[in-house]
């Protein structure tokens, strides 16, 4: 629709432009008119052109010029801490994810492996291919092995007291992700009253309340309440992705240890005859 406006005063500039170029030879007046008339003309065009291209331009890289733009209008000081909190808070959600990620195995293949060895009586078999494998309930199962010869309910609490610690492995960290979540938006607030704060400074040193002097201030507060609550969004995103691999992981852990358990106990009825 803009364009087609913009067309429409074009063609009609031409049309007030045509008879005067097709008029006979004029005074010197004339002429000068007609020379500044065409100015003008080569004026507009300049002006519709930018306005054509201007949208198409900003498109390209518009959001990235627009978040910088908001960046700097929130207070760069309160907007570096926001996006601090951000990159830190992403550094240990990527860090989390990846050990967790390489944390998770084919438990039940492993258990099926493990209660083979046990079946053939080779229990140190059995412990390189829980040294072989990474993850939580490769160690879970290698430390029960090393207490085999013991009596079940010993194993059974070593299995309880090991999976307890490799469980805190897998939460460090998430203290800090949980800190940087509530950080960002109290970041936020913080701008917001400093934003007001200036908001009244300026209304004093005028003397008078004026839409343009409190909406200034008010703009540097609303700009950092909605950065800090989008990195907050951001990091629970991330955070709640983590609980939830940790979750598998643990019900991971507890199944294998209930498989673990079945197999050293056929592994001693069998030692036994």
């Amino acid at each position: 629709m803009k364009k087609l406006f913009v067309l429409l005063a074009v063609m009609g500039l031409f049309a007030f432009l045509q008879p005067m170029m097709a008029q006979p030879e004029q005074s010197k007046d004339s002429t000068e008119s007609l020379v500044s008339d065409t100015l003008a003309a080569d004026s507009a065009m300049a002006l519709i052109d930018a306005d054509l291209n201007g949208p198409d331009e900003g498109e390209g890289g518009g959001l990235h010029k627009l978040l910088k733009t908001k960046f700097i209008e929130g207070s760069a000081g309160f907007m570096s801490l926001v996006a601090l909190a951000l990159v830190i808070g992403l550094a240990f959600c990527i860090e989390r994810i990846i050990y967790l990620t390489l944390s998770e195995i084919n438990a039940k293949k492993l258990m099926q492996d493990i209660d083979a060895k046990l079946m053939a009586k080779d229990v140190e078999g059995a412990k390189d291919l829980c040294r072989q494998t990474r993850g939580p309930v490769a160690s879970i199962c290698y430390q029960g092995l090393l207490h085999i010869k013991e009596p079940l309910d010993q194993i059974d609490r070593q299995l309880t007291n090991y999976g307890s610690v490799q469980i805190s492995n897998m939460e460090k960290g998430c203290t800090w992700i949980k800190l940087f979540i509530a950080v960002a938006p109290s970041l936020g607030f913080l701008g917001t009253v400093i934003g007001m704060v200036m908001a009244f400074d300026q209304i004093q040193t005028a003397g008078d309340i004026s839409p343009t002097i409190v909406a200034s201030g008010m703009k540097v507060a609303l700009i950092t309440t909605i950065f800090g609550i989008i990195v907050a969004i951001i990091l629970q995103f991330f955070y709640n992705y983590i609980l939830a691999k940790i979750e598998r992981l643990t019900a991971q852990m507890e199944e294998s240890a209930i498989t673990f358990m079945d197999s050293v106990t056929q592994y001693q009825s069998n030692n036994e005859k």
